[in-house]
């Protein structure tokens, strides 16, 4: 199964670290966000990325271009340029790296990824939030109910866009409530192909699409109780990098 992972965003609320950055390049414990969320999914043998990427996409391309060299012991040959590389544990995963543009929207970026993606199931989440949820029981949930998708909805403070629940079925989706209460979109969703009708490339993801979702009964919600945290401001970096620091990091699941 392939994992679409946002890391397009200008991240202007967080440009103390995204002026020379994309946003899910930020470290947390000497880790890109990005690693973090991608370990996520590892540590569930989901192991297939396909980023989306657009606001100093060089810097990701980079990363992963140097990946192996940077996760290794190396003895270089300066006179000769020859690398001599040592066994280290290296991911297995495969990583696509799509550059959907500057000032996509978000929808805009998921429907570039159309072709990556095919007929198939697909996982899809941001690249700045974690968290320490069970995603085999979250595919459970969406295969158990029959839906097109399916959203995590979890309960951070109020600044996020809020979802309304009936039962285990999404009725509505509201944009960045005032108050910090109710359910919140968290990412982590599961997506049947046919998602991708509802898409189109001048709209956000979390308006119209989620919202017609919404109305024909096609978008459920995996309420997830446990820890989920964005890393929108500086603020949110340093209590998620003291919980690394701590040995606290729940999201760390692998």
């Amino acid at each position: 199964m392939k994992v679409i992972i946002l890391a397009g965003g200008l991240g202007t609320r967080l440009s103390e670290e995204t002026t020379l950055k994309p946003k899910p390049m930020v470290e947390i414990g000497g880790y890109p966000m990005l690693w973090h969320i991608m370990n996520i999914y590892a540590a569930h043998d989901i192991k297939e990325f396909v980023v989306a990427l657009g606001y100093k996409a060089e810097i990701i391309k980079h990363y992963f271009l140097n990946y192996q060299l940077l996760s290794r012991d190396l003895t270089i040959q300066l006179n000769t340029g020859a690398v001599k590389t040592y066994d280290a544990p290296v991911d297995d995963w495969t990583v696509h790296l799509v550059d959907t543009g500057l000032m996509t929207t978000t929808g805009g970026r998921v429907k570039k990824l159309q072709k990556w993606i095919g007929d198939e199931t697909f996982m899809f989440t941001y690249g700045d939030g974690v968290a320490d949820i069970n995603l085999n029981d979250l595919l459970a949930f969406h295969r158990r109910h029959g839906k097109l998708a399916t959203v995590t909805a979890v309960r951070p403070p109020g600044r996020f866009g809020s979802l309304s629940i009936e039962g285990e079925t999404i009725r509505g989706f509201a944009e960045k409530p005032q108050a910090g209460e109710g359910w919140i979109n968290g990412g982590f969703c599961v997506f049947e192909p046919q998602v991708f009708d509802y898409i189109t490339e001048d709209m956000p993801l979390e308006s119209s699409p989620m919202e017609n979702l919404a109305l024909e009964g096609q978008l459920m919600a995996y309420q997830h109780s446990g820890f989920w945290q964005c890393m929108d401001t500086l603020r949110d970096v340093r209590y998620l990098e003291s919980l690394w620091a701590d040995n606290k990091a729940p999201w760390k699941v692998w």
